[in-house]
């Protein structure tokens, strides 16, 4: 009998924990839901609208060479 009851309080136990790393992640895929939903509207907007010179050439600009290049920042 004790050891049924220790085998249920630990099925419950990482029921638990498994259901609290699910909820933790919750807020993390609304936001970024919200931003992939944002990026659509701006995509879908800029497709709409039509370039004002279609046969026009952009130019790139350069950055000085002096200007040092930073490594990109370990995650």
């Amino acid at each position: 009998m004790t050891l049924a009851i220790l085998a249920v309080a630990g099925v419950a136990s990482i029921f638990l924990f498994a259901l609290k790393g699910i909820l933790d992640q919750v807020p993390d895929v609304i936001n970024s839901a919200s931003r992939a939903r944002a990026a659509w509207r701006r995509f879908k907007s800029s497709d709409d609208q039509e370039p004002s010179a279609p046969n026009q050439v952009t130019q790139l600009t350069a950055r000085p060479a002096d200007e040092e290049e930073q490594p990109p920042a370990a995650a």
